[in-house]
């Protein structure tokens, strides 16, 4: 069973090389996942999607303004992905949620839900997204995929748990159409045990990387910066006690915590960021330097073939607004294992005793123990037509 997919937001294509890494198989009959068209803003990321995702189908990927996309006269798909932007939602910056330019943006991959009525989606956000607008984005946001016609199952992964050398934190939505009849189930992280995790030295020395591989450029700092990373210890910054006071920077008011941050080799990296001025850009455990673009990507699980396209900068922001294809994979899996009716290990999600009343009361609370379930609520939904 062939699963043609269709992507808002589609970045340079990680969760879309999970996807398709993704392939199960049961009575012969196998189960996957091929990209349909895909679309962004920006070029390229857009080149870089093509490059390597579907370069005999270059035109499938619509560059371009999602607010100026004709839905409508995109190809028919049976599964959908949307990363919307998360500027709004994060908690570094002003976090206006909706009320932000890009917060609204999600309405988008709800026309499509509505217009070509996908067997399934994927929509991914930062873990911000749960108190932006005090609460209320989230929960419109689950109301309107709810009322779009699916079971939902919102859900916080923890991607170090899935084997992903990075602590990167992000709220993945799975939707299944309701007349299926039933609804996704969280696949259990299988390193639950922090010993377990992938550390960084194991990302970026395991194997090593070739020293000619795609974007592998090296940056070029100051002597300051050279001689202030040598006093930094793994997993410090800039604040270190050690650093001398000749080499601290001059900075008032709230000191960030990744500003030169040098990575821990025993432990997974903290999250790679596609934004962020100098001082941002990531740092060895080892040697006194930025991470090159290839070391960022291999601690986004992305393989060293794939080759991203665009400026030193460009590739950055591309690498740091990617979703890990390690985690997507896993995600994708077990929704191909709940359509071919194969088990696998699960867990409660999140806001599994909580969803029911967000989605009816349009509030976070805890579950009330009289609360009806959840095919009675949907009945009840869909009869009131409540917004």
């Amino acid at each position: 069973m062939i699963f043609k997919k269709g992507e808002l937001f589609c970045g340079p294509g990680g969760l879309t090389l999970g996807a398709k890494m993704a392939q199960v198989e049961k009575d012969g009959v196998v189960f996957k996942v091929e990209h349909a068209w895909a679309n962004d803003y920006d070029e390229a990321t857009c080149n870089t999607f093509r490059h390597n995702i579907c370069p005999e189908n270059p035109e499938s990927v619509i560059c371009g303004d999602v607010r100026k996309l004709d839905v409508a006269s995109l190809p028919k798909i049976d599964a959908f992905a949307f990363g919307f932007p998360c500027n709004d939602y994060s908690i570094v910056g002003e976090s206006k949620g909706l009320e932000g330019d890009y917060g609204p943006l999600y309405t988008y991959g709800i026309k499509v839900l509505n217009h070509h009525r996908p067997k399934w989606f994927i929509a991914e956000n930062v873990g911000g997204l749960e108190s932006a607008n005090e609460g209320q984005a989230f929960i419109k946001i689950l109301q309107e995929m709810e009322k779009a016609g699916y079971n939902i199952t919102p859900h916080l992964y923890k991607f170090q748990e899935y084997g992903v050398p990075q602590s990167r934190h992000r709220i993945i939505i799975v939707g299944i159409r309701k007349d299926f009849g039933w609804t996704f189930k969280v696949p259990k992280a299988p390193f639950k045990d922090r010993d377990s995790w992938k550390n960084a030295r194991q990302a970026l020395e395991c194997p090593p990387i070739e020293k000619d591989a795609f974007n592998n450029e090296f940056t070029m700092h100051q002597k300051k910066v050279i001689d202030m990373l040598n006093w930094i210890p793994p997993g410090g910054n800039a604040w270190s006690e050690e650093i001398p006071e000749h080499l601290r920077l001059n900075v008032k008011g709230a000191k960030l915590s990744n500003i030169y941050k040098r990575l821990h080799p025993k432990t997974p990296a903290y999250t790679v960021t596609g934004s962020g001025g100098g001082g941002t850009h990531m740092y060895h455990y080892k040697e006194p330097r930025a991470l090159t673009n290839r070391e960022r990507a291999r601690l986004q699980t992305f393989p060293d073939d794939f080759e991203f396209l665009g400026g030193k900068e460009s590739v950055r922001r591309q690498i740091g607004m990617a979703v890990p294809p390690d985690g997507a994979k896993v995600i994708v899996e077990a929704i191909l294992k709940s359509f071919a009716g194969i088990e696998y290990e699960t867990e409660a999600a999140k806001w599994e005793e909580l969803l029911n009343d967000m989605l009816i009361t349009g509030k976070s609370q805890k579950k009330k123990k009289s609360s009806p379930s959840r095919q009675v609520i949907t009945q009840q939904r869909e009869k009131e037509d409540i917004k």
